[in-house]
């Protein structure tokens, strides 16, 4: 027997609001026992300015959670420890190794109540942060959309938040949607399925267009320089100061360090659940595909691997982690499609949802290499030129996340969930096209585009040609994605 299709309303997921909480986040904690928690974080900006946060938190008392009733305010209460924890762990000269009781008790409480992980993960600055500027119109509008809590008070800080609320309120229908095509493959109604499908690829080239307004209101310099290293956790960051881990103080005298990953956008659980109704399996980073047994699974979907994306899940709170499990367990479009691959509008509209989802991680791939990839160059760029002098002092957190201080290519970049950064996420995009059934576009789709010249320097020209043609750079220089250069503009 078949196992249920979930029900969304049992994982707390709404079919308009998805991975967003259907009530709104509480932008005030109503018990007045928790002012004292409220007013750190309503004068946070000024209290790591000023370097007395950590003053501050350290004369904090512990204060109960017993006075938390509703979810909304249990998500209120972790969202606002977790931003006091960053800020008190990174906005100091140096990082701290230790998280004070009055932090640590209460974070580790209500993370094991929420099941999630007591760092700032992406629900914390995310999923429960935000609020509509009107009440009466949809989240899923950027212009309708404030945060609630920030570590710099920048407007860039808040556009970086939201751009990812909008595309989990935007993305929100896709999972109703897709659940229907799940039970319509069931019952051999391809119709059904390909309008699903149809519907499902417009509403991924639409989050992609909302991924690509990133660069409006949010500079790379300020973000790399000021809000990432906020967002970092405690795992694979000797660099940056942390080399054990951090040890949460709970009051139980064993000091145990801890390593968890920093706040990443694959704990969004929205963009996982996209891979797994597709059928598209993500292997650990590095490692290629097998086309042995590939052949002998032809027609059928591969079983997962452990990779970060799995580890993630971890980050995510429980309900949507088993949501995604319990998908995991349903899914049949791709074996679907394939035992169906003579229905050409089934396959193409398949085909259409691989292509788009490949076209919304290429374009995440464009924002990381300028928000990261080129940054780190420049920034290493500019320590060279330093005195000796200058370079002392601060811990610049923003660029220490790498794996060794002798390596300082682009592939030993980390993100702030602690995976190598541009490997995993091309590897994440090349994995999305190889269930593609159509051969065509399969080529299309795994094509490499580099038009790096390849004339002879004394042609004299910008790449040109025996034949008197002239390659044309654009205003960007040219450009490639291949591995080498690690970012879309390279000079």
């Amino acid at each position: 027997m078949l196992p249920p299709i979930p029900n969304l309303g049992d994982y707390g997921i709404s079919p308009e609001y998805g991975f967003l909480p259907s009530q709104l986040p509480l932008e005030r904690l109503p018990d007045p026992y928790y002012n004292k928690w409220e007013s750190i974080v309503s004068n946070l900006q000024g209290l790591i300015l000023s370097k007395r946060l950590r003053g501050v938190i350290d004369r904090l008392p512990i204060l109960s959670t017993a006075g938390l009733e509703h979810d909304s305010e249990w998500r209120r209460a972790y969202s606002l420890l977790a931003f006091m924890a960053h800020g008190y762990i990174w906005g100091g000269d140096s990082p701290s190794e230790r998280l004070p009781p009055a932090i640590s008790i209460p974070l580790l409480h209500i993370s094991e109540y929420l099941e999630v992980l007591p760092v700032a993960t992406y629900a914390a600055v995310c999923l429960w942060n935000f609020k509509p500027l009107f009440v009466d119109e949809h989240v899923d509008n950027l212009e309708n959309l404030a945060t609630l809590t920030t570590f710099t008070g920048s407007i860039d800080e808040s556009w970086f938040y939201l751009v990812s609320v909008a595309i989990e309120a935007r993305g929100a229908p896709i999972l109703p949607l897709m659940l229907t095509a799940i039970e319509a493959a069931r019952n051999n109604e391809s119709a059904i399925v390909v309008a699903c499908l149809r519907r499902f690829a417009e509403r991924l080239d639409d989050l992609g267009t909302l991924l690509q307004r990133m660069h409006e209101s949010c500079d790379p310099h300020v973000f790399y320089h000021r809000i990432r290293p906020f967002l970092a956790g405690s795992k694979n960051m000797a660099e940056a100061g942390l080399p054990n881990g951090l040890i949460y103080e709970d009051g139980s005298g064993k000091e145990e360090f801890k390593q968890y990953s920093g706040g990443s956008n694959a704990q969004s659980s929205i963009i996982q659940f996209f891979d797994i109704v597709l059928g598209i399996q993500h292997r650990p980073t590095g490692e290629k595909k097998d086309a042995a047994s590939e052949s002998e699974l032809e027609g059928i979907a591969p079983p997962p691997k452990h990779n970060f994306l799995l580890e993630m899940r971890k980050y995510m709170p429980g309900p949507h982690r088993r949501f995604l499990e319990d998908v995991t367990a349903v899914s049949n479009i791709r074996d679907y499609v394939e035992a169906h691959q003579k229905n050409v509008e089934l396959t193409s509209a398949y085909d259409a949802c691989l292509a788009m989802l490949r076209a919304f991680r290429d374009k995440h791939i464009n924002i990381v290499s300028r928000y990261i990839v080129i940054k780190t160059r420049e920034s290493r760029s500019t320590s060279r030129s330093k005195s000796p002098e200058a370079t002392r002092g601060k811990i610049n957190i923003a660029t220490a996340s790498r794996q060794d201080k002798n390596d300082t290519t682009k592939k030993n970049l980390k993100g702030t969930g602690g995976t190598a950064l541009l490997p995993f996420l091309k590897q994440a995009r090349d994995e999305t096209h190889e269930p593609t059934l159509n051969q065509w576009a399969k080529r299309v789709a795994s094509r490499e585009f580099n038009t790096r010249g390849k004339g002879d320097f004394f042609l004299g020209k910008l790449n040109e040609h025996q034949d008197g043609e002239v390659d044309l750079g654009g205003l960007a220089g040219t450009w490639t994605i291949d591995d080498n250069a690690g970012g879309i503009c390279h000079y």
